[in-house]
């Protein structure tokens, strides 16, 4: 099935503040290969930094008592991202690491409703437009299309499923390294890519 199940948004909003922070720490695992591979080709960025903030998340969704300072690892991210100047393809992919990783700290230093829909949605972009640069489709309707029955698109809409169902379900310390697991995805992107 390409298509995401009937009300898919509508339950990721419906999870509670911790259950939406483990899905996003899930796609951000996801994600991390493409911030590595852009850092590998053009020797910027620091793949470690990007690491051990998201590792500070996971310990904090498994250990309750954990006291991280949030503010402070949303300054380190901060100076992880790519430069502005940088348009290429690689650059946007890491920028989008970057963003869902911010977007899951705002909602650990505070308020932030929309993130889980946001890092869901810049998951999906990010393997839209790398369907569209592989394919390279003229026709906006057919490229639509193209998009939507892609292996990679029913891939990431697969495992987006995959990882709600999971935060739906107990989430004590095991099933967090289970999700953590199913995020990692053997080191392989939301793109089919990886390091190795």
């Amino acid at each position: 099935m390409s298509q995401p199940k009937e009300g898919f948004h509508q339950r990721l909003q419906a999870l509670s503040p911790r259950r939406q922070q483990a899905f996003m720490a899930a796609l951000c695992e996801r994600l991390l290969p493409n911030y590595a591979l852009y850092a590998q080709m053009t020797g910027r960025g620091d793949p470690a930094g990007l690491r051990a903030i998201l590792d500070l998340v996971w310990e904090h969704l498994s250990v309750r008592e954990a006291r991280i300072d949030f503010d402070r690892q949303s300054e380190k991210l901060a100076d992880l991202e790519p430069p502005p100047d940088d348009d290429s393809f690689g650059a946007r992919r890491a920028v989008e690491a970057t963003v869902a990783l911010a977007s899951l700290l705002d909602t650990l230093r505070g308020d932030a409703p929309g993130a889980v829909l946001e890092v869901s949605r810049a998951s999906k972009g990010g393997v839209r437009a790398y369907i569209e640069l592989t394919e390279g489709e003229e026709d906006a309707r057919r490229l639509a299309e193209l998009v939507k029955d892609h292996p990679l698109m029913t891939d990431e809409n697969d495992f987006q499923d995959a990882v709600l169902e999971a935060a739906e379900g107990r989430l004590d310390r095991d099933e967090l390294k289970a999700l953590r697991r199913l995020g990692r995805n053997d080191g392989v992107s939301n793109l089919g890519l990886s390091t190795d």
